[in-house]
């Protein structure tokens, strides 16, 4: 696993980076059980962000540590945005008493911002709310990515390199020209004319030059509950029409 390589000092800060990186720049799950095992013997902390994971993975969509079975006293602090599943602001930290005192006290934010809007934590209260009442969210939304998942399989010319369970579904050629500048403007080509002829929008994935884990380019898809069957078939038939005519016969 090389995202874990790093010097004794920093291993904890790089897991941390590597999560969220991997899963939002190539829609991987990160191992957490395997990464626990490694902790219990070497003896780090972990932080982990849960911001794409939290009201996604998992039988309640509790997160990375409920779809792996991990108890979260394993971890030492795990934090999350709330502006993906829980479509509000802000974010939230957790972790044991005695860690989220000393954050709580220490914390830039806490010490020199204003808190959190009422409005937007009630917002995320609700969407909490909803998530626990209606199970059946999270039944739709793996149904939705099995369905866009087949779709996508059927392109001859790109290779599924997502795990199986994300609603960040990565898509990359199967066969690179050799040149990373060539593959994003293919990319792109095909990101662009999937918007203008059949309005599908679908990002073309770039590297960044703060990435610790290097990448290769792709297109990333978005996959919620809200989307109907149609809708997904629809962006599997656009992205198998517009990679036959910008890629030829490049498999």
């Amino acid at each position: 696993m090389p995202y874990l390589q790093a010097n004794k000092n920093c291993l904890s800060v790089t897991i941390d980076i590597c999560f969220l990186e991997f899963f939002q720049n190539s829609g991987q799950i990160a191992p957490l059980d395997e990464i626990i095992k490694l902790k219990e013997k070497y003896r780090f902390r972990i932080l982990l962000d849960e911001g794409n994971s939290f009201g996604v993975l998992g039988s309640s969509g509790r997160g990375l540590t409920e779809h792996y079975g991990v108890p979260v006293e394993k971890l030492d602090l795990i934090t999350a945005a709330m502006g993906h599943a829980l479509a509000t602001e802000g974010g939230f930290c957790t972790g044991s008493a005695r860690v989220i005192d000393h954050q709580r006290l220490s914390s830039s934010g806490y010490v020199f911002s204003a808190s959190l809007p009422p409005y937007l934590a009630s917002a995320a209260i609700t969407a909490i709310d909803v998530l626990d009442e209606n199970p059946n969210l999270l039944t739709k939304l793996k149904n939705n990515i099995a369905v866009l998942w087949k779709g996508l399989s059927r392109i001859p010319s790109f290779t599924i390199a997502s795990h199986p369970e994300s609603p960040i579904v990565y898509l990359r050629l199967k066969q690179s020209t050799g040149s990373l500048k060539d593959d994003l403007q293919l990319l792109e080509n095909i990101a662009e004319r999937t918007l203008k002829e059949d309005s599908v929008f679908v990002a073309a994935s770039r590297r960044s030059t703060l990435d610790k884990c290097k990448l290769p380019v792709g297109i990333r898809l978005f996959v919620s509950a809200g989307h109907e069957e149609s809708d997904l078939h629809k962006a599997s038939e656009s992205l198998e029409r517009v990679a036959a005519i910008v890629l030829g016969g490049r498999n």
